[in-house]
């Protein structure tokens, strides 16, 4: 490791030939300027940039608005409200028949878990005339179960019938 006093930097740099802002040739020529080191030639200063438009053609016609009348924004409230209409009278009347078919128990009780039971099975076990699927769904929510898995001999609350 070389340590520099900086005395020496001072005496090395005095040694040193400084750019200024004009060298003079020898033979009394014109004034040169003095070398940019820049990594690319700066932009000649002629003048600012200008820039000319955003590049989006606008037409010159007249734009003129034309007021819409009063019949004609009621008739399309109206043209509106009977879509609306329509479209609620299709999903109404064409709703899923089998969930309405499948009777749902409003009786609870309180069951227990037999030896490999599944959810599903005690479902079916306490309200064979429902959906299997729904019936394990509701004692999910009944008893705030976050998985289907069960034990045996745990005791649930579930709707019978």
């Amino acid at each position: 490791m070389t340590v520099i006093d900086d005395r020496q930097l001072v005496e090395w740099f005095a040694d040193c030939p400084r750019p200024g802002p004009s060298v003079r040739r020898s033979g009394g020529a014109a004034p040169v300027r003095a070398r940019s080191y820049r990594p690319t030639p700066a932009r000649p200063a002629v003048a600012p940039l200008r820039y000319r438009g955003t590049g989006i053609a606008l037409s010159n016609a007249s734009h003129t608005r034309r007021p819409v009348s009063t019949a004609v924004t009621i008739s399309l409230a109206g043209l509106a409200a009977l879509i609306t209409l329509w479209l609620g009278s299709l999903a109404h009347f064409s709703g899923d028949r089998s969930a309405a078919s499948a009777h749902t128990p409003d009786q609870l009780a309180v069951v227990q878990v037999q030896a490999g039971e599944t959810l599903q099975q005690l479902a079916a076990r306490v309200a064979p005339g429902a959906s299997a699927v729904q019936m394990a769904e509701r004692i999910r929510d009944l008893n705030k179960l976050d998985s289907v898995a069960v034990d045996a001999g745990q005791t649930l609350i579930a709707p019978i019938g």
